[in-house]
């Protein structure tokens, strides 16, 4: 069973893929949307498809005090229109602190800011991807 993994932002969104056993999680790619989600919906319907996708986990902004703020609120509307458009589960994961964590483990790896920025949604994805897979796994 393959998964991929979104970490929905405001102007990008991160993407990951397991392989096709759902163990390992890899970064995949990011895009660029400036908060047209709407056209993000046939650019992840092209990836289910070409990569052969079952179920999708889309990461959950939470606050720190475990409530739902705005930006979760788009990511459960976000992730009602894909399962109306791809017909496949969606699931919503806890993302607190993966993008933090990203950048932490870009930082480790001396990764230029220029590249940072460019690969960190995917990162956050994959994290995001990976802790659900291991929760799965358990």
């Amino acid at each position: 069973m393959r998964y991929l993994g979104l970490d929905l932002g405001s102007r990008t969104l991160g993407m990951a893929l397991s392989d096709k056993t759902g163990v390992i999680a890899s970064s995949y790619q990011v895009v660029r949307h400036d908060e047209d989600y709407d056209s993000l919906i046939e650019v992840i319907r092209k990836t289910v498809q070409e990569k052969e996708v079952d179920e999708i986990v889309l990461g959950l902004p939470k606050n720190m005090d475990n409530s739902i703020g705005e930006k979760g609120k788009l990511s459960e509307v976000f992730q009602a229109k894909l399962e109306d458009a791809l017909q496949i589960p969606v699931h919503l994961i806890d993302e607190r602190l993966t993008t933090v964590e990203a950048q932490h483990i870009l930082l480790e790896n001396d990764t230029s800011r220029k590249k940072r920025k460019k690969v960190v949604d995917a990162v956050a994805a994959t994290i995001i991807l990976q802790s659900f897979l291991d929760k799965k796994g358990k």
